[in-house]
């Protein structure tokens, strides 16, 4: 196997190798896919790098850096502004017929690119973090809660049955309060268009809940409108896209915003109708409940609810993974020498 390091100009080229790598990685997750990484490359990526693991002339794995004052950034640019969309399950795109360890050998050869002092990992899981080598210089770890469908239809299926006596009852008083004003349906968007239109009124209500909040919300800036509506016309037309609407007897109950890809769903955002204060209305319960039962009906594996210790998440979890965001810097040098010996006088 080689691995090899260049700067790369040709962004759609690669998109097409990381196409054809796409169904022969392992545990793919949506964050991996060229959906996702090549989403307004040319803009995102202005000094990108590639990492190739090849053998025999065919590629076993990819990894797309953004090199930003000496760092490489995996899969994000280095530009806070630009980085807005969250990633998380970040990692390299590996082929199954690569060997074990793959994914971290390409990180760690990041640390052989000239000039690079430093490499950032968003959102990647602690275990590949820690292989990519050099010493952590910040690091900030989240819970990312998730729902195991296999464990529910192993249990016999029944989902609301699995769930804590009091979120049960949030349910239950939720669905008959809601059920009010008519029947409740769950709709998932039939193609980009009625994916993207959605969206405006997922945006329209999201915006809405957390301007109460005095925060602006997830789609607040131009660039993340672009990004966003891009996404969503390249995730539908390969149908990893769920842009879902619950509605009560017409009425906007709330939107869902997730991804679908080999079996996870991935619940990324949601634009949600207000509840009275003391209502037994809970819109985003009832939302995402319905949207399990509809992966569970799908033969989903995995409904993830990403990272965050929001109470809606712990109530309609059954397991959860950990996430981490990790700036690393060489073992030997100042900033690494310095690091080990802020973590040693903590001890």
């Amino acid at each position: 196997m080689q691995i090899t390091a260049h700067s790369l100009c040709d962004l759609a080229q690669l998109g097409e190798e990381w196409r054809a790598l796409e169904p022969e990685a392992t545990g793919l997750s949506f964050f991996q896919s060229w959906s996702w990484v090549g989403c307004l490359a040319e803009e995102r990526y202005d000094a990108p790098v590639l990492l190739r693991a090849s053998e025999g002339g065919r590629d076993l794995a990819l990894a797309l850096f953004n090199r930003r004052r000496a760092r490489l950034h995996l899969a994000e640019s280095g530009d806070q502004a630009l980085d807005a969309p969250f990633i998380e399950h970040n990692a390299p795109l590996v082929s199954a017929r690569a060997p074990e360890g793959t994914g971290a050998a390409l990180l760690r050869a990041a640390w052989k690119v000239q000039g690079i002092r430093r490499i950032v990992l968003g959102g990647a899981e602690p275990a590949l973090a820690r292989a990519a080598g050099g010493t952590e210089l910040r690091h900030l770890e989240r819970p990312a809660p998730l729902l195991d469908l296999g464990a529910v239809r192993a249990g016999g299926g029944d989902y609301l049955a699995t769930r804590s006596a009091n979120t049960r009852q949030q349910l239950r008083r939720s669905a008959r309060a809601l059920g009010r004003r008519g029947p409740l349906r769950l709709d998932r968007a039939e193609d980009a268009g009625e994916a993207l239109r959605w969206f405006d009124r997922l945006r329209s209500l999201h915006e809405a809940t957390w301007k109460t909040r005095g925060q602006p919300g997830a789609f607040a800036t131009p660039f993340l409108l672009r990004f966003h509506r891009a996404l969503i016309a390249a995730a539908a037309a390969r149908d990893e896209l769920d842009m879902l609407r619950v509605t009560a007897g017409g009425a906007e109950v709330g939107y869902l915003y997730n991804f679908r890809l080999g079996g996870r769903v991935s619940a990324y955002q949601s634009g949600l109708a207000a509840a009275e204060a003391g209502s037994p209305e809970k819109p985003g319960l009832t939302c995402h409940a319905m949207a399990v039962q509809r992966a569970l009906e799908a033969g989903d594996a995995v409904y993830d609810f990403l990272a965050g210790d929001a109470q809606y998440k712990r109530s309609l979890a059954n397991g959860a993974g950990t996430l981490v965001w990790s700036e690393r810097v060489p073992a030997l040098s100042p900033l690494g020498l310095a690091a080990c010996l802020r973590r040693w006088l903590k001890v």
